[in-house]
């Protein structure tokens, strides 16, 4: 079992940048692949971004590229998600996953899920 909880979402202003953390319990989070997804209100759950277990594999949703960098902390358990370059459209609820299975775009390969952190961006 894996719980994961989200923080440092927030309002920024357009061309700003934030980071976002999330915080996993247990003693197997290095064992997970770990997800970034976004839900802006009226869509559905979209890929933002993978870090492989060891942190030696990364993926980004393809218009993510060159603006947003996951990271992870094996020893303190969390994971990262800097966002640069910030755009009105980046706006929705942010939320971590954890994979035991695979490194996926997927969602439905990821069992454990964050309660997610809002980020807005302003015009």
């Amino acid at each position: 079992q894996v719980q994961l909880v989200e923080s440092g979402g927030g309002l920024v202003q357009a061309g700003g940048s934030l980071r976002v953390s999330c915080a996993a319990s247990g003693r197997t989070f290095n064992y997970h692949t770990m997800g970034w997804f976004r839900q802006a209100p009226g869509r559905e759950r979209e890929f933002v971004a993978y870090i492989s277990r060891s942190g030696g594999m990364t993926d980004y949703a393809d218009s993510l590229k060159g603006r947003f960098t996951i990271s992870r902390d094996n020893a303190e358990n969390t994971v990262y998600l800097q966002m640069n370059s910030l755009k009105p459209e980046d706006t929705a609820v942010y939320y971590c996953a954890a994979s035991r299975d695979r490194s996926s775009r997927m969602p439905l390969w990821y069992a454990y899920w964050g309660r997610g952190t809002q980020v807005t961006v302003s015009s």
